[in-house]
């Protein structure tokens, strides 16, 4: 029984030995195929894992490719611009240098043209210039009958009157019409003419113009004329402008009124020493109407030079220096009677007394000191000068015209009632200023009655002492008596 015991206990003990084995080796089998799963699940992670990393790898690497792509898709149409505007700039470029080519081939054009067009009006300005005396008018006979009937309507002013209107209608060339005064003598039946020549800018220095390429951009040059060669041209034309106008002269005077013709032709210019006005005489002669008229202006042989000496004219032998000669005859052109032209500063000592100057001279250094300050000035005779003892034109065209000028000389105060009578004599000329110059001094009432006009200048002696010095280069005494009021001592000597 205990045996059977033992071994139902030994049996047992063994069936549950196989049971916990069996047990054992499922839990182990469950735990290997656990693991296995595991493993498994492991494997099919890491292949996910790897899957997915190839994935993103692979999206990776097509995002960079589609990067790269679009970055050489970029970098083309980059390149195509840049090489699109690398084109078009060459292509502008070229046209550039075309048109500038273009540019530079027409301004050379241009200035070539210019050149001949230049050359072309020197050409004809030398043709006028040469023709001056050959192209006179031709009706000028017409104004001999208004003449004679103004002649003996109004006199000598009537027929002046008649023959500056008609020469003031003559046409000249641009640049070669000066003005002209005239003036008749009937007791003499003598005409005088007064005429300002062009100056020496009318001639052309140069004898044309050509185009010179180099250096760029190119330019129109002069080709100089000879200095000799206008000095020539310009004599020629001062002769043939005399001869013109001493002839249009006698074509518009009746024969039967004029029998002479006195011509003096002046030029307007600045002494290059001095920079002041000058107007020096370069042509001046006396002819008769059959002297003239037995010359043949038309001759193309004519030598015009020649011409004046055989009228025995006094012609300047450097006329394009303005050399200066004296006038056969000396006239001044105004509608005042005039006197005789008087040199008084050539008759001064260093140390002139003012006072002791007779009337006359006293007249004329006035006139002198006036003409020296820029003025043209005028004379008038005593006896017929209306309260007047010069006439100064001021030329200018803005503050210019007829200004009354009153030399008195004398010791004493200048009456108020003298400045009066000026700024009458003012008024009855139309003039634009009066000057009253004196020796003496003038009173309060007389220099406050000149300031309320307005256009008087009152001068007393010791501006007048001044202006000599400044202007003339005379150092003056004035012989007072006494010391004016408000003068010193050093303003008399």
């Amino acid at each position: 029984m205990y045996q059977q015991r033992q071994k139902a206990k030994a049996a047992e003990q063994k069936r549950q030995q196989q049971e916990e084995l069996r047990r054992a080796r499922a839990a182990e089998q469950d735990r290997q195929q656990q693991e296995r799963a595991e493993a498994q699940a492991a494997r099919e992670q890491a292949r996910a894992w790897e899957q997915a990393r190839k994935a993103a790898e692979k999206e990776q690497a097509d995002r960079a490719r589609k990067a790269e792509q679009v970055v050489r898709d970029l970098e083309r149409r980059q390149a195509e611009r840049e090489r699109a505007a690398a084109q078009r700039r060459k292509a502008q470029e070229r046209a550039a240098r075309e048109t500038e080519k273009a540019a530079k081939a027409r301004a050379a054009e241009a200035l070539r043209l210019d050149a001949e067009q230049r050359t072309r009006h020197i050409l004809d300005r030398l043709k006028q210039l040469e023709t001056i005396l050959h192209r006179r008018p031709t009706a000028l006979h017409a104004h001999r009958l208004p003449a004679e009937a103004a002649f003996a309507d109004e006199g000598a002013d009537g027929l002046v009157a008649v023959l500056d209107r008609a020469l003031a209608q003559v046409d000249y060339p641009e640049g070669l019409h000066g003005e002209f005064r005239l003036a008749f003598v009937p007791e003499t039946r003598e005409l005088l003419l007064e005429l300002d020549l062009p100056g020496q800018d009318v001639v052309p220095t140069a004898a044309g113009y050509r185009y010179r390429a180099s250096p760029a951009p190119g330019a129109v040059v002069p080709q100089p004329r000879k200095q000799a060669e206008v000095r020539a041209m310009y004599q020629a034309l001062v002769a043939r402008m005399a001869l013109r106008a001493i002839d249009e002269a006698f074509a518009v005077t009746p024969p039967a009124l004029v029998d002479v013709v006195a011509f003096n032709g002046h030029v307007r210019s600045k002494d290059r020493a001095t920079g002041r006005p000058i107007r020096p005489c370069l042509v001046s002669l006396r002819s008769t109407r059959e002297t003239f008229d037995d010359l043949v202006l038309d001759e193309p042989e004519l030598d015009p030079v020649t011409c004046l000496h055989h009228l025995n004219a006094i012609v300047s032998q450097h006329p394009y220096d303005l050399e200066p000669v004296r006038p056969v005859v000396t006239f001044d052109l105004s509608k005042y009677k005039l006197a005789p032209e008087i040199d008084v500063v050539a008759g001064l000592d260093s140390r002139p007394d003012l006072v002791t100057l007779s009337p006359i001279e006293f007249e004329h250094l006035i006139r002198r000191l006036f003409e020296e300050i820029g003025l043209k000035a005028w004379v008038t005779q005593a006896s017929r000068d209306d309260g007047v003892d010069a006439v100064a034109t001021n030329e200018d065209p803005i503050t210019g015209g007829l200004c009354i000028i009153q030399a008195k000389r004398t010791k004493n105060v200048v009456p108020a009632e003298a400045v009066r009578a000026l700024a009458g004599v003012m008024q009855d000329k139309a003039a634009a200023k009066g000057i009253l110059v004196t020796t003496g001094w003038f009173g309060k009432t007389s220099q406050d009655f000149a300031y309320r006009t307005g256009r008087m200048e009152l001068v007393d002696g010791r501006g007048l002492k001044a202006l000599l010095l400044e202007h003339l280069g005379i150092d003056a005494l004035i012989g007072l008596p006494k010391v004016p009021p408000g003068w010193e001592p050093r303003d008399l000597t």
